[in-house]
């Protein structure tokens, strides 16, 4: 299997599969299909009770389709529905990721929900959080670029609580008040999200939120 990432910042992501290879994607992440590919519908791994808890709980589809090459050097083409850049991560531990952010993986990557309690809503507001279950390739879309940062040893970061694509389980996460009351009333940062080392940190540049807000005084009003 080979892959490439183009287009960007509008990515989508172009795999060039051989006989029997697989990939497992979001419910209409699908752009295009050349050469002779399968698709087939499926529940998540894991069976009922996981597709309905990624549905339900974590903001997913809660099916996914497999796309299977029945020769070689076919084509797939699959994008997310966040307009930014398109990234890969290689994972080999478990991370957490941003509900809506999820395009596809390898097969024997999928995902899961996972509790996150009352005080860490760092996605949005959501108590629950997706979950990465195995090893491979995740491919993950965000609104705007997508910005790395490895956190070493006594290494800490403060985090804008829409900016989070993905965390590697390693690292230690609250949320907390950032500043004073003007801070939270004027500033525009009322929560953050501490990360303490060790782990990596996907970031994404732009804020849903603030683009909506940002739409508002242009949107049609009622009479």
């Amino acid at each position: 299997m080979e892959y490439e990432i183009v287009k960007n910042p509008m990515g989508l992501i172009e795999f060039t599969l051989n006989k029997g290879e697989r990939i497992t994607a979001e419910a209409a992440a699908m752009v295009f299909i050349k050469g002779n590919v399968k698709t087939e519908t499926r529940m998540r791994k894991g069976g009922f009770l996981k597709s309905l808890k990624a549905a339900a709980l974590g903001g997913e589809s809660f099916f996914v389709n497999e796309f299977i090459a029945g020769e070689d050097n076919c084509t797939l083409g699959l994008t997310g529905n966040m307009l930014g850049y398109i990234e890969v991560i290689d994972v080999n531990e478990e991370f957490i990721v941003q509900s809506g952010a999820f395009v596809g993986s390898t097969t024997d990557l999928t995902l899961d929900t996972k509790w996150q309690g009352f005080t860490k809503g760092i996605f949005g507001s959501n108590l629950f959080m997706l979950k990465t279950v195995g090893t491979g390739k995740m491919f993950v879309n965000a609104w705007g670029g997508i910005i790395s940062k490895k956190l070493e040893q006594e290494e800490k970061m403060i985090l804008d609580n829409y900016q989070l694509v993905a965390l590697s389980s390693t690292a230690e996460y609250r949320v907390k008040k950032h500043g004073g009351f003007k801070t939270t009333l004027f500033g525009g940062e009322a929560l953050v999200i501490e990360i303490t080392c060790p782990g990596t940190v996907y970031i994404q540049t732009k804020n849903i939120m603030e683009f909506t807000r940002a739409l508002i005084p242009f949107l049609p009003k009622r009479n």
